[in-house]
């Protein structure tokens, strides 16, 4: 392999790209990197390793289980990113309640260590995702509560890693979306997709149709226009579901799509989490010429008002965003 970029060569070359930074983002990132190697190596030996597989018997925060694997890469993101001291938070799903390290740090993480891990046993791709605010509270103090609800527009990096035919990392500084593909062989991220841009209008949506009747009617007037015939709108619209954020946001990014997840019957407020899925992945998106919604509102401009907050999300290519925002707000 010639003339490559590798991960490390890119934050140094754009160190400027984060604000106030002398060198506290290439630290940053090299903890997120090391605990994203680790745990790529041990989710591809997922199918090999019994104390890898299944679940550890207990519920998080959220009421869900916890897998093995949750427990492991939520342990070995917190490890890295305690051994740098620049992060004086950390806030976790994993954990009921942030965690706070390093009084002289500037930086807090909001992170989702491993999405989509009800798919582990099964192979499918899973993922990380993380965001990065500046504190509010003096540095040489403990973390308070107001450092993690700060909106989505406060942040100053945000990204996610992808486990799935290959590991990739992509991420933002506010200065344009790239992706690295981890190489094994040469042990490092190489820059494979640089400036990444999504299409303005996509042909896949994203959703888990079974929820269709419990969705509101904005919701199910939309999946109906995507499913009808219109050659000049390129309708019916491909239907694609993993179900792991990462892996159905990832594609619809390169491909272009609309990812859903609506507030319903038995979720109110949303199943995903503002702080730690919504607002890194919005981040992302917009940067790369997307957008991100509740229906009604724009993602990052939310004010969070709890650690765990969940908010119905629409994210994805920038005009079947404003298509669904215009049966939504029909509603009214």
């Amino acid at each position: 392999m010639t003339d490559v970029t590798t991960l490390g060569e890119f934050i140094i070359e754009k160190q400027r790209d984060f604000p106030g930074s002398s060198g506290e983002f290439s630290r940053l990132l090299s903890a997120i990197r090391l605990a994203s190697k680790i745990v790529s190596q041990q989710v591809n030996k997922a199918g090999l390793l019994n104390h890898i597989l299944g679940s550890v018997g207990t519920e998080n925060i959220q009421g869900e289980q916890q897998q093995k694997l949750d427990v492991y890469a939520n342990d070995q993101f917190i490890k890295a990113l305690t051994k740098r001291k620049v992060v004086c938070g950390i806030a976790s799903e994993e954990n009921d309640d942030y965690i706070s390290i390093n009084q002289e740090g500037k930086y807090i993480i909001a992170m989702d260590p491993l999405d989509g891990s009800s798919n582990i046993d099964v192979n499918v791709s899973i993922g990380t995702i993380f965001s990065i605010y500046k504190r509010i509270s003096p540095e040489g103090s403990p973390v308070t509560m107001e450092d993690f609800l700060q909106k989505g527009t406060e942040q100053l990096a945000a990204g996610y890693i992808i486990y799935g035919s290959s590991t990739m990392l992509v991420y933002t500084t506010g200065n344009g979306v790239n992706g690295f593909t981890y190489d094994p062989g040469m042990g490092v991220f190489v820059l494979s997709h640089p400036d990444m841009k999504i299409p303005k209008d996509g042909t896949i949506y994203s959703i888990n149709e079974g929820n269709f009747y419990k969705s509101s009617k904005g919701v199910q007037e939309f999946i109906k226009y995507a499913q009808k015939i219109d050659p000049d709108t390129k309708r019916p619209y491909t239907g694609r579901y993993i179900g792991s954020l990462v892996a159905d946001f990832h594609r619809n990014l390169i491909k272009g799509g609309l990812y859903m997840y609506p507030n319903t019957t038995s979720s109110p407020n949303g199943k995903l989490r503002l702080l730690y899925e919504c607002n890194p992945l919005a981040y992302v998106i917009e940067q790369a010429g997307g957008e991100a919604s509740t229906g009604r509102e724009r993602i990052m401009e939310i004010q969070p008002t709890s650690l765990h907050q969940r908010v119905p999300y629409y994210v994805g290519s920038t005009n079947m965003v404003k298509k669904l925002e215009e049966f939504i707000q029909s509603e009214e």
